[in-house]
């Protein structure tokens, strides 16, 4: 297969620069990463893409620094509420380290039925792509919530806990702080250990190999997930059990794609959409497995170092608003631009897709690096010609220059 140009040189030039900061020889940080040299010479020259997640997880693992460091474009956007909910990650990520549960509570909490509300509005803002709402509410809610598994409610507070925490988890990561949703994780692990609910388990496994999947931890994420299907076979006909179960494939396939498994990761998503077939179209644990989401994710794979060709063909088959959800639309509406952006001779088409996602989230679009990288790309390419305005508006307001 030809080697595909990258969408950003400046990757390249990042990657080069940390290596030669270090003394060392393209050789030596290729053993590292466990490519070729031929082939990191190729993504320093920017012949030869490196702005996928899988590979630059890989170049950053050899460098000693993270992704968003090589991809240049953690925090892209001048948008002020991508900002803030940049701004809020570290109220988060302290109240995260507070509310372990083996420490005592500080205080009394608010009653249960208000804290079940709140659970709810967070869930709710994080699905609708809101990062900025959900970090001003999370911080309270976490301590409260960890009191409140003190007193006499101790079992509804810990299930509410698991949930506060999964949805900090995924804000986090998609915010591109994974090591942060990482230690979400590791706090709904706990309380869904200590809940005793076989399913509430199986949901926190699924943010901790979601998370590691994030990192890097690609080895990390399959194996926490395989694990967690084997605890779930027995608990699959309970409520929620068999989205988990489905959920957990898809993780798998992610994590396989990211171990270079493309075959392995195809099976795990096959697997996944068989099961997505028997349950239909479904909203328990506000995870959405069902047929439609089973595509969504294939596109995400497929457009990391697989196959853009066939992630465009996914995508024409697939209907977003079958799931209402922003979170789940917006990687749709993403990645198909990724997807047709890396095809070519579609740029139209990917500019359209692009807008439509920015309208549904439009502070998940304003801090993806991935985004920015693609709309990059497109600018590049058409030297402002296709999509005139609409391209150069959206630019301006991704920061992209």
């Amino acid at each position: 297969m030809t080697p595909r140009p990258t969408a950003d040189p400046t990757i390249g030039e990042r990657i080069r620069a940390r290596r030669l900061l270090r003394g060392w020889s393209i050789r030596y940080a290729a053993s590292r990463a466990g490519i070729s040299h031929a082939t990191w010479s190729r993504i320093e020259r920017g012949i030869q893409a490196a702005d996928n997640r899988f590979m630059l997880a890989d170049l950053a693992s050899a460098l000693d620094c993270s992704p968003a460091d090589l991809a240049g474009a953690l925090v892209p956007a001048p948008d002020r509420a991508a900002e803030a909910a940049h701004a809020g990650v570290r109220a988060v990520r302290q109240a995260l380290v507070d509310i372990d549960l083996s420490e005592p509570a500080t205080g009394p909490g608010p009653p249960v039925d208000e804290l079940t509300r709140t659970v709810e509005l967070a869930h709710v803002l994080g699905q609708a792509c809101d990062y900025a709402g959900a970090v001003r509410v999370l911080p309270g809610l976490l301590h409260a919530l960890h009191n409140e598994t003190a007193g006499p409610d101790r079992g509804r507070a810990l299930r509410l806990l698991c949930d506060a925490t999964f949805t900090a988890s995924s804000v986090l990561r998609n915010l591109g702080h994974p090591a942060d949703a990482w230690l979400a994780g590791e706090r709904c692990q706990e309380a869904a250990d200590a809940s005793g609910d076989p399913v509430l388990r199986g949901y926190a496994a699924y943010a901790r190999a979601s998370a590691a999947t994030a990192c890097g931890s690609f080895q990390r994420g399959l194996t926490l997930a395989e694990r967690a299907m084997e605890e779930l076979r027995g608990a699959r006909a309970r409520s929620g059990g068999i989205e988990i179960f489905g959920s957990l494939h898809l993780v798998c396939a992610l994590a396989s794609h990211g171990r270079k498994r493309l075959d392995d990761s195809r099976a795990w998503s096959a697997e996944a959409a068989k099961l997505a077939r028997r349950t239909g179209e479904t909203t328990a644990m506000g995870l959405f497995f069902g047929p439609t989401n089973v595509d969504i994710w294939r596109i995400s794979i497929e457009v990391e170092d697989g196959d853009p060709l066939r992630a465009a063909g996914i995508a024409r088959r697939t209907t977003a608003a079958a799931i209402p959800a922003g979170v789940r639309q917006v990687f749709y509406y993403a990645d198909t631009a990724r997807a047709l952006t890396l095809v070519g001779g579609h740029d139209r088409e990917a500019i359209r897709f692009l807008l439509t996602a920015e309208r549904i989230a439009p502070q998940h679009v304003h801090t993806s690096a991935e985004i920015w990288t693609a709309t990059r790309a497109l600018l590049d390419r058409s030297h402002r010609r296709a999509g005139g305005a609409e391209l150069r508006a959206l630019c301006e307001r991704m920061g992209v220059g």
